[in-house]
């Protein structure tokens, strides 16, 4: 059996290790177009930043490595086309210019996404930059040498991380968001502003509600033009959003979802036969709605990776869906979400409501305990939970989130929150945890 996998990060590599483990004697040969395979781009901002020192520190597992187990890597192999009926790829070398044909008995397509760029941000000039990859990474880490202004184009979770990092390296930085605050497909509003009220009292710059028209400057950037005046900067980063990369799996002829994101099956099939898709590329099952959703972050990538692996190799594997759950740091603010905001449930039509409990993250007595703030959200009649958000000034103390995620997962009430025995000493939560606080008065208004 001949198992190609185009993609050699987070899903790529996840299906080649576990199709490996599973089936020894499988031809295994993924294909990266880049120079680097299996790598956190998750921790791109923290080098950006100084917490981790290198790039290189970024990569999970190299060539030679994945070689010494039996997987074939081509770097700087392009697959540029796919015909399902002959069942073969064509691939260029990037390094000869030739391309070549190539074989498969099982294909996975884990082609990623890529950042969306506006016609303003297709520029020659120099210091404009996106961060996808470590690529992207190096280029803007030489960008900022010498720069003063930095301007982050995005309010969403790389703009935000961002516009930390930034501030670390010394740079003035003005973030500029279209929507009317920033984290806007996070958090519902008001738990937005606090969001806003963080970055601004480390002295960032924010502007909602703008548009941008375009850049100026001659070999380097110099500004960015908005509909509220020109904002100088000598970097500009732009995270407003990715897409998914589909155009292989539409050149094999699967079909894609209502998002836009290829269409798989909980196997990880496409709709062509010995075709399987995974990844960012890729939509899955939303286990609270139950419709399908593209939310393409880095567990999911690596978890539709090894269900692929599995199915490719012989066996019998399942994905579950996601929850929708995130989280992020901005200077000392922590904040997480997972499952719905109110404003999600009331756009799907749910009868939902959500309470909000501000409290101290462990013992309000003890000296190191901070605050802490939980938005439960709620359906009415069922008591189901539909989601959480939360913030939290020691950012670490948002990881309470998980709880909630695993509880969403299995569709179960506020009261069943309520119910769960969770661990409690001074140094780690009050007696009665907030998540449990929460959960008590959801249920009672519910």
């Amino acid at each position: 059996m001949r198992i190609v996998i185009v993609g050699g990060v987070a899903a790529g590599m996840s299906a080649a290790s576990r199709a490996r483990r599973l089936n020894p004697d499988a031809q295994i040969v993924v294909f990266e177009r880049g120079e680097t395979i299996s790598y956190g781009a998750c921790g791109l901002p923290y080098v950006i930043s100084g917490e981790v020192a290198t790039f290189g520190d970024l990569i999970a597992r190299t060539p030679s490595q994945m070689r010494a187990r039996g997987i074939g890597v081509r770097l700087g192999h392009e697959v540029t086309g796919v015909d399902p009926r002959a069942a073969t790829i064509t691939v260029t070398d990037h390094g000869s210019g030739r391309s070549t044909t190539e074989p498969y008995d099982r294909l996975l397509l884990a082609t990623g996404v890529s950042p969306v760029r506006p016609d303003w941000a297709r520029t020659p000039l120099g210091g404009v930059h996106v961060l996808r990859d470590i690529p992207d990474g190096e280029a803007l880490d030489a960008s900022l040498r010498g720069a003063r202004r930095a301007c982050v184009i995005g309010g969403g979770y790389i703009g935000l991380e961002l516009a930390e990092a930034l501030h670390a390296r010394g740079l003035s930085v003005v973030l500029l968001e279209k929507g009317p605050e920033v984290a806007g497909r996070m958090l519902d509003t008001g738990l937005q502003a606090q969001v806003r009220a963080e970055l601004e009292r480390h002295s960032v710059d924010v502007r909602c509600g703008v548009t941008v028209q375009g850049l100026t400057g001659q070999d380097r950037v110099t500004g960015v033009q908005t509909d509220h005046g020109l904002v100088r900067a000598d970097v500009v980063i732009v995270a407003v959003g990715v897409k998914p990369n589909v155009t292989l799996a539409q050149a094999a002829g699967a079909r894609l979802g209502k998002s836009g994101a290829v269409a798989v099956n909980a196997r990880q099939e496409t709709s062509v036969p010995s075709v399987y898709s995974a990844g960012d590329n890729t939509e899955t099952v939303h286990r609270v709605t139950r419709r399908r959703v593209h939310i393409p972050l880095g567990l999911t990538a690596n978890r539709m990776g090894r269900i692929a692996g599995v199915n490719m190799a012989g066996g019998d594997a399942r994905f579950p869906g996601v929850v929708g759950t995130g989280i992020f740091r901005t200077f000392g603010l922590g904040v997480a979400r997972t499952g719905l905001t109110q404003a999600d449930a009331d756009a799907l039509g749910l009868n939902a409501l959500s309470v909000d409990v501000t409290s101290t993250d462990h013992a309000g007595y003890h000296r190191s305990s901070r605050p802490i703030h939980v938005r439960l959200t709620g359906e009415r009649g069922t008591g189901r939970l539909l989601g959480a958000q939360l913030l939290g000034h020691n950012p670490l103390s948002v990881k309470r989130v998980d709880v909630v995620a695993a509880l969403l997962g299995e569709r179960a009430t506020a009261q069943d929150l309520f119910d769960a025995d969770l661990a409690y000493a001074p140094p780690f939560s009050s007696v009665w945890d907030v998540l449990l606080v929460a959960a008590d008065r959801l249920h009672r208004e519910l």
